[in-house]
């Protein structure tokens, strides 16, 4: 009995090969993923042969707070500007239950027959508890993020003023770059925050829905003033006759406001997102807008007038995060502020001392 071995009653049967432990595949791209920081290059070139992967890997490396990947991102950003501008940029907000999503995916259907190659950055709400966001508008998309020439990227506002991720227009551009020829940048909703989005864009369109009452509808006169179109949406079945009731009355108060300075007359339109109804003339109203300022000069002095307003933001983005992550500003940050709470130190000396230890006075002559 010592020299046999004893049987085990578990035994799997020949020619049936026995499952793998661990993911061979997705230990591999852990492995990929660990070797180094994405080449710049190889992303440049699957964004110019219209790789939505290598898009979606380049808006990542965009959005990431990471210093390595902001070195990528900004090579990239870089790579791409000569082949961005070329698009039609279009900002879309909306008081609450406008229906901004189901709008976009009909818009955007619409545009895709017509041959167009259309890019939503969407925007997603972060928490202000968490931080986290839902970034459910793919779901809320499915027929236009299913769609071949359609790129679809829900992005988290990380709390960032008018709730537009903080890198959206570096994303615009790498959008252009791939050949979309239509940039849709969605918004969280309704707010004075919204001039964010429209220091970015070239159309601003403003969703409304009809009869929902004053306490809905109001909005600040800034939103009416920036808004190159109003758009009532939801116009069908019950609701026609208080869309176009709402539609008398907008185009009344916008009337009441000076011109823009783009000389256009802001117009109001009705729709049905569902139904499709209405949907051509708001795309012949963008295009008439295009022409129209392209024209006068207007469309291309816009431009040029974002990207200097962009250059500031961003060097006040990054003095920010430099100021705070400096080693004198940071160990000094915590005992102002207990000095602060027991009034041994006003908010303005604190300031005043911070800024003193991240910009010291030059005292050699």
């Amino acid at each position: 009995m010592t020299g046999k071995k004893k049987k085990s009653a578990l035994k799997v049967a020949s020619g049936v090969p026995q499952p793998a432990s661990v993911n061979e595949r997705a230990l591999e791209q852990i492995r990929q993923s660990r070797k180094g920081i994405a080449d710049p290059g190889e992303l440049f070139r699957g964004i110019r042969a219209g790789k939505r992967k290598a898009l979606s890997q380049a808006i990542t490396m965009v959005e990431s707070a990471l210093p390595e990947h902001q070195l990528v991102a900004q090579a990239l950003i870089s790579k791409c500007l000569p082949y961005a501008g070329n698009s039609l940029r279009l900002g879309i907000t909306g008081v609450p239950g406008a229906g901004k999503s189901t709008f976009i995916e009909s818009f955007g259907n619409y545009l895709l027959r017509s041959d167009h190659r259309l890019s939503v950055l969407a925007i997603d709400p972060s928490s202000e508890r968490s931080g986290g966001s839902i970034l459910g508008d793919k779901t809320r998309m499915e027929t236009l993020a299913g769609a071949e020439n359609a790129f679809i990227r829900p992005s988290p506002s990380g709390g960032t003023l008018g709730g537009v991720a903080r890198k959206t227009r570096e994303s615009i551009i790498l959008c252009e770059a791939a050949g979309y020829d239509t940039i849709i940048v969605e918004t969280v909703g309704v707010g004075q925050s919204e001039t964010t989005v429209h220091s970015m864009v070239d159309f601003f369109l403003v969703l409304m829905i009809p009869g929902a009452g004053d306490e809905l509808q109001g909005m600040k006169r800034g939103i009416m003033e920036m808004a190159d179109a109003l758009l009532i949406n939801k116009a069908d079945g019950l609701n026609i006759e208080a869309a176009n009731r709402a539609k008398t009355e907008y185009s009344n108060a916008l009337h009441l406001f000076p011109l823009p300075p783009s000389g256009w007359t802001p117009q109001v339109k009705t729709c049905s997102s569902i139904e499709g109804a209405g949907i051509p003339e708001v795309w012949k109203m963008i295009r008439d807008y295009r022409k129209f300022t392209q024209e006068n000069g207007f469309f291309n002095r816009r431009r040029t007038e974002q990207s200097t307003y962009w250059m500031y933001q961003t060097l006040n983005e990054g003095l920010k995060m430099k100021f705070f992550n400096n080693p004198k500003v940071r160990n000094r940050l915590a005992e102002l502020e207990k000095m602060m709470v027991n009034d041994q130190i006003s908010s303005f000396a604190a300031a005043a001392e911070l800024l003193g230890n991240f910009f010291p006075e030059n005292t050699s002559e």
